[in-house]
């Protein structure tokens, strides 16, 4: 899944891929919203994102597209 953070004050947004499904990315940003914490995400590379809960401006989810390389055919 595509994560997109938006961040307060911060001039771009965050990107990553995380592994986890939806519904366990879902619960975990609510429950670091809730509970005012720390959003803690980790990458397909292991890499590991952590961002205040009171500085979250927005949460984008998507899935991720699959770029296909070289050229296509429409018929």
């Amino acid at each position: 899944m595509e994560v997109k953070i938006g961040v307060q004050y911060a001039p771009r947004e965050l990107v990553l891929e995380s592994k986890l499904s939806p519904k366990d990315l879902s619960e975990t940003i609510e429950q670091a919203v809730t509970n005012g914490g720390v959003l803690r995400l980790e990458d397909e590379k292991g890499r590991q994102v952590y961002v205040p809960a009171e500085k979250i401006a927005y949460v984008e989810v998507a899935a991720s597209n699959v770029r296909s390389v070289g050229f296509t055919v429409d018929a």
